[in-house]
């Protein structure tokens, strides 16, 4: 996994979006550290004065409302979270203003949950918005609305986040800056591990150890989150690249710092993204041989003929697991039905179900527009 030159692919990227965690803007203590975020700002300042298009997702809010509140550690219940964030986030994005205005740039704060970048009408509202703001030279500041967001509808930590505005802004390049410097192959605080300067390809991964947060403590995501961002981003053609925010500059430049994970496919929807690696299923159809057969392998529409059985409770729309007869989840999808109506539909032809219940039963449990296959994970 050896380094390809200078990285051309993210220096000439004309629409980037730039995550920065928590530890890279705060002091141990949860304040905010101007100083970092002024550097930040700097560094992105100089991208725009290139003619690059910025999109800055900015953990914070949570951390920076810490010290406001003397709350002393980042708290593990939602609501204490909640509040932090509403005082911190008017902080954080104050803060901002001030910082862009001093390089002549206007800022534009967007808040979002997961249904504002899944659910079709707030998926639109969202790029409108966005694209606009991009229109008129605008730095959009997104983060997660930590504020209103259940547990429930939550994105779990802003690097996933991240890569779906990526992909909703159609994104060339995503820069993920934080306190560490790249990926390593093994824990870099022991002797003999090494930096891995590209990953072509996430097989190339296997075997290494991946896991454990930065050294303060304040963020919510950690290695692992980052490389589920990456495996996002470049599932949908966009260039990610994993540096520490102290090289922010010679992240954004080019140059070889960090680690680069190679784009390897086209863009996908949003949607599926999500359903892909952030979405939990709310309950689980099991099918039978002949059913997996046709969902996975020729990429078919799940009918109520294929399912010979049905938990947990769902309504149409939700998303939900599809397992083989041996209990692997080999996809997920977003079903037409509620959990309560699919029990006296099981092993019978859409074509029978219409001319007994009425046409509106000739529809799909899942149309394959709605699902993806997670068996080669």
């Amino acid at each position: 996994m050896g380094s390809a030159g200078r990285r051309e692919a993210i220096a000439k990227a004309s629409r980037v979006v730039v995550k920065v965690g928590s530890s890279s803007l705060t002091t141990t203590s949860g304040g905010l550290d101007e100083s970092r975020l002024d550097a930040l700002v700097s560094a992105l300042a100089r991208v725009r004065a290139s003619g690059r298009e910025v999109v800055l997702v900015s953990s914070g809010a949570i951390a920076t409302g810490l010290a406001p509140l003397s709350i002393p550690t980042r708290p593990r219940d939602l609501a204490r979270q909640q509040a932090a964030a509403s005082v911190g986030q008017g902080l954080l994005i104050a803060h901002y203003t001030g910082a862009f205005a001093s390089h002549g740039l206007q800022v534009g704060q967007v808040l979002l949950t997961v249904d504002d970048v899944t659910r079709r009408s707030h998926y639109r509202n969202a790029y409108r918005t966005l694209h606009m703001l991009l229109k008129l030279g605008v730095v959009p500041v997104v983060n997660e609305n930590d504020t209103v967001a259940t547990q429930e509808i939550r994105f779990g930590d802003n690097d996933r986040l991240a890569a779906l505005v990526a992909q909703l802004v159609h994104a060339d390049a995503l820069v993920l800056l934080s306190d560490v410097d790249g990926l390593y192959d093994g824990d870099p605080r022991r002797p003999g591990t090494a930096r891995v300067a590209d990953v072509h390809d996430l097989s190339d991964l296997d075997g290494l150890k991946i896991g454990g947060t930065g050294s303060s403590g304040l963020g919510s995501g950690g290695m692992q989150t980052k490389v589920e961002a990456a495996s996002i981003a470049t599932g949908s053609g966009i260039e990610v690249l994993l540096a520490s925010a102290s090289e922010a500059v010679e992240a954004l430049h080019g140059d070889e710092v960090g680690t680069w994970f190679h784009s390897r496919a086209r863009r996908r929807s949003t949607r599926l993204l999500w359903l892909e690696h952030i979405a939990d299923g709310l309950g689980r159809l099991h099918l039978d041989t002949g059913a997996v057969r046709a969902v996975v392998e020729r990429r078919k529409s799940l009918l109520p003929a294929g399912i010979t059985a049905v938990d947990g409770s769902f309504t149409a729309g939700d998303p939900v697991d599809i397992v083989d007869p041996e209990g692997a989840v080999v996809a997920r999808g977003l079903v037409n039905y509620d959990a309560a109506e699919l029990p006296p539909l099981l092993g019978r032809s859409t074509r029978e179900l219409a001319q007994e219940l009425g046409m509106e039963y000739e529809r799909e449990v899942i149309h394959r527009d709605d699902m993806v296959v997670l068996q080669s994970r």
